[in-house]
């Protein structure tokens, strides 16, 4: 079912397969979602005048924030792009500025546009990719001596109104090319390739990375292609030569615009540690950092609504979708400046997980824990089976460790799991054969992680 088709309860369905509890920020995500489909079916002037109601997740590391806004994505087949807001500095100072995350959202876009556009073109690139390895493997036709029985081989003269037995000859290569039994043959083919590298200018530290970006390309473009003869595997050949006449049938201009569209209108930005740039996370006075505020003045006009320049062209970030995230333990939400509060109306609070949570978490999503661990152990031939009780202690023991260490939510999980696993991880094959079954159990668990709940520091396993 296409995303479109979702509606809000559907999404939040989707969601709570991979994701335990947090129900009233997936409602809040859902509705989002399905608003953006509602505006892009109002008619007239009002479907530019809906702007998004932008998200401000608020909870403790590890409770499933980013993992929300990572679905939602998924689930909308939309250009995602996660960014650390701690990670940008103020204009002026050196460092990422923070229209490169509309940047990255262009060129997933264009990446997701293209890998779908390769899917249509990929049945046609493979016809033509077969002919090629075929004409390699049997050169064009020569007038020479007759032959009256059997197929030539590569390189063996056809004569020239034999085409019928030509024909023949092509189609039993054909025929083991798809079967696979010629992958290992060597062939020669011409592989296009640009004539020159990146070019240097001098003088060029005034202009910007996209004007940059842009002039190379053009340099690029004007230069003459060359060839050049490599001689490779079938298999590999087919790789090279599909990649190239993908790249021929697929155009790039047309790609270009589509992912700009998709982006301006289904984009989604995750702004993550945002509390980190409040100014109430400030402890001291001023000094060499930079302005926390400088950062959000910044930030404001990309999330209200501004035009940016990339090197695939113009976005107007009026309808991407921002879902900003912090825990808010050394400052709260109104430490922000208020224009950019105003700019994330929905506020959500994530609830701290609880001991019901890490044992749901460890066996209810689709990619559970132990669903992951028993899939590498499968892989290998061996069963791994865990007991009820083994997943409630390992529960019990990553609540613990989180309340007397520090809180990093689900996370402390995969701790324990590998602290519990690792020592079976590397005897299998070598002392656990193939056929083999591990039992998990309470005591086991007890027995393995008990130093961990002990020890205070733990600095060797915090994640």
């Amino acid at each position: 079912m296409e995303s479109k088709d979702l509606t809000p309860s559907q999404i939040v369905a989707e969601l709570d397969k991979y994701i335990i509890g947090q129900h009233e920020a997936k409602r809040n995500v859902a509705i989002a979602l399905r608003n953006r489909w509602r505006r892009m079916n109002v008619p007239g002037d009002m479907r530019q005048e809906i702007m998004p109601n932008n998200i401000l997740m608020i909870g403790a590391t590890g409770v499933g924030k980013t993992e929300i806004a990572r679905r939602l994505a998924r689930i909308a087949d939309a250009p995602f792009v996660k960014v650390e807001a701690s990670k940008f500095t103020e204009v002026g100072y050196v460092g990422r500025d923070v229209e490169s995350m509309v940047r990255d959202l262009v060129e997933q876009s264009v990446n997701l546009v293209r890998s779908k556009k390769k899917e249509e073109v990929s049945e046609r690139a493979a016809a033509v990719v077969e002919d090629l390895i075929l004409d390699a493997l049997i050169p064009p036709m020569k007038t020479g001596p007759a032959r009256t029985t059997g197929f030539p081989t590569s390189g063996e003269q056809v004569p020239e109104g034999d085409s019928e037995l030509n024909e023949r000859t092509r189609h039993h290569f054909r025929e083991k090319i798809r079967s696979g039994e010629m992958d290992e043959r060597k062939i020669e083919i011409d592989i296009r390739q640009s004539s020159g590298g990146n070019v240097g200018m001098i003088g060029a530290g005034m202009m910007d990375e996209v004007s940059m970006m842009n002039l190379q390309e053009m340099l690029n473009g004007m230069m003459p292609k060359k060839s050049r003869k490599r001689r490779v595997s079938i298999a590999e050949a087919r790789k090279i030569l599909m990649e190239e006449e993908v790249s021929r049938l697929i155009d790039m201009d047309e790609v270009k615009e589509e992912a700009i569209r998709r982006a301006e209108n289904a984009g989604i930005i995750f702004i993550d540690e945002i509390d980190k740039v409040a100014s109430g996370n400030r402890k001291g006075g001023g000094g060499p950092d930079v302005s926390r505020e400088g950062v959000q003045r910044d930030l404001l006009p990309i999330v209200e609504g501004s035009t940016v320049n990339t090197k695939h062209g113009v976005i107007r970030t009026d309808h991407v979708l921002f879902i900003a995230a912090g825990a808010f333990h050394m400052s709260k939400p109104s430490d922000l400046i208020p224009e950019l509060q105003g700019r994330f109306p929905i506020r959500v609070e994530l609830n701290n997980l609880v001991y019901e949570d890490f044992v749901r978490i460890l066996t209810d999503p689709k990619n559970a824990l132990v669903k992951q661990y028993q899939a590498l152990f499968e892989s290998e031939g061996v069963t791994a089976v865990f007991s009820p009780e083994s997943i409630e202690e390992l529960a019990r023991m990553a609540v613990t460790i989180n309340t007397e260490v520090e809180n990093i939510g689900a996370r402390r999980l995969q701790t324990v799991m590998s602290r519990l696993l690792n020592e079976f991880l590397f005897d299998v094959p070598d002392r656990i054969p193939s056929g083999s079954r591990i039992e998990i159990t309470r005591e086991m668990v007890a027995e393995k992680l008990g130093g961990l709940s002990k020890n205070r520091d733990l600095s060797e396993y915090i994640l």
